[in-house]
């Protein structure tokens, strides 16, 4: 029976998943954390990630597999020297430090924001690769002057066990110097930055989508890719399903045919691991904000949510703007969490559910940002916080498109996993999603509730008020 891992290095953890090549079936996980981090300084020891995928491996058996794939966390730094040892620890793409570079690198084209999105599919912000290399140039010249080459997270795991440094398409098209529309880096934008420096030999090759990359005991080393474009693959997406994404932080992507450009920043244009696209939408605070909540109520996930689902649609008017850390849409990077319409008679539960609904309409908000730029009809909801009650309730409540619970524990390992199906046996990545059956899931609703353009309506009134966005 041969089998596949996927690996998933996320900003939290380390997962390792195991399947049969041919049926897809699970034979085993293991996982390990990474140091914890709080944004607005959010940095990481690649070490610790290759400790944490050592520790992983092991209590998943230390299998012998045919295929291996990473897919990383996007847009971190990290930054080697020309001997390819790290010069300083990773800075995470919920690292927020680089947000004046950001407002700095969109100045320096003609047409700004606009110019920026028709170049590489989105406009600089703090979470980006672009900016954080702008970052440590200004910040850390010595650092700066021994810079050889730049990678992400997964490229750096994936040359661990290749001896070689390269990335993927999807991943390239998170740093905001590679332009998935002509699919090549932009050495002109990196110019931006230093105009001396020669640019070639600092990034790395961007292999194809079904390349193998290397050998690692036994095993064929697939490219890789970032942990949206992942689990992408785990959920075997399809046009007109958009995935609402419920981790630490939120997203809402969607694969597309064409590449797409949105000047207001709201929507980055990434590609995907397979040759199309993937427009996304990201949040900076999704269940780190009911993790908030809880710890001020007493409560652990469960309790919360059991105390949200006791209070109506609404809150009681309670209305919570869950900016905790900053946020990146909008892209308030010193913003703060603000909570509103609270009255003397005001219970848990309505602040329990008043975070929930904040998430969500948030998740919403930039839901209807992607529908300018791709079609929805339905959609899937993933990650951690989707195994809690409220959170199905209140996006099922919310949200104008039938919804689903998607049939997939991890669905960035999945993705992985398809990748090293990939490497190992030949094909495509839909025949290894389509024979494994993946992209299964639970209808939770059929459309919105009648007061859920009140409930939104209140948020976003909130949200102008408050930052003018």
């Amino acid at each position: 029976m041969p089998l596949v891992a996927g690996v998933d290095s996320s900003t939290q953890s380390t997962k390792v998943e195991v399947r049969d090549l041919d049926t897809g079936a699970v034979v085993a996980r293991g996982a390990a954390p990474h140091p914890a981090t709080t944004p607005p300084r959010s940095e990481q020891d690649p070490a610790a990630w290759w400790r944490a995928f050592e520790t992983a491996w092991a209590a998943a058996g230390a299998p012998d597999v045919a295929g291996i794939s990473v897919a990383g966390q996007q847009h971190g730094l990290v930054a080697l020297d020309a001997d390819g040892a790290v010069i300083r620890p990773a800075k995470l793409w919920n690292d927020t430090e680089a947000a004046p570079d950001a407002m700095w690198l969109i100045e320096q084209l003609p047409g700004r924001a606009a110019d920026w999105a028709g170049a590489v599919g989105l406009v600089p912000v703090a979470s980006f690769t672009i900016a954080k290399l702008s970052w440590l140039r200004r910040i850390e010249p010595g650092n700066w002057s021994r810079l050889a080459q730049v990678v992400l997270p997964h490229d750096w795991l994936t040359s661990r066990f290749t001896g070689r440094f390269i990335t993927d398409r999807g991943d390239a098209s998170g740093t905001g110097y590679w332009s998935p529309a002509a699919g090549e880096y932009r050495w002109d934008l990196l110019a931006v930055i230093d105009r001396d420096r020669d640019w070639a030999p600092a990034v790395p090759r961007v292999a194809g989508p079904t390349e193998v990359v290397g050998e690692w005991r036994g095993a064929a080393v697939a490219c890789g890719t970032g942990d949206n474009m992942g689990a992408a693959l785990g959920l075997g997406l399809r046009a007109g399903t958009a995935v609402i994404s419920l981790g630490t932080s939120g997203t809402v992507y969607t694969v597309a045919e064409a590449p797409t450009a949105d000047a207001s920043g709201t929507v980055a244009g990434f590609a995907d691991a397979t040759g199309r696209f993937l427009p996304l939408v990201c949040t900076l605070n999704a269940t780190k904000v009911t993790d908030s909540v809880a710890r001020l109520l007493g409560v652990d996930h469960h309790g919360l949510a059991q105390l949200a689902l006791r209070a109506p649609l609404g809150a009681n008017g309670v209305t919570l703007l869950p900016y905790l850390d900053g946020e990146r849409t909008p892209n308030l990077p010193q913003a703060r969490g603000v909570l509103s319409g609270i009255p003397s008679d005001v219970e848990r539960s309505d602040l329990a559910r008043a975070a929930f609904e904040g998430v969500a309409c948030g998740l919403l908000d930039g839901l209807d940002a992607l529908r300018a730029h791709a079609p929805v009809d339905r959609v899937v909801l993933v990650g951690g916080g989707s195994r809690s009650a409220a959170f199905r309730q209140v996006l099922s409540q919310l949200c104008p498109f039938p919804v689903s619970l998607a049939d997939a524990d991890e669905a960035v390992a999945t993705g992985a996993c398809v990748q090293a199906a990939v490497a190992a046996a030949g094909g495509d990545h839909a025949s290894v999603a389509g024979r494994w059956g993946l992209g299964a899931g639970e209808r939770l609703s059929d459309g919105a509730h009648p007061d859920a353009a009140t409930v939104r309506s209140r948020y976003a009134a909130q949200r102008e008020r408050q930052y003018g966005v």
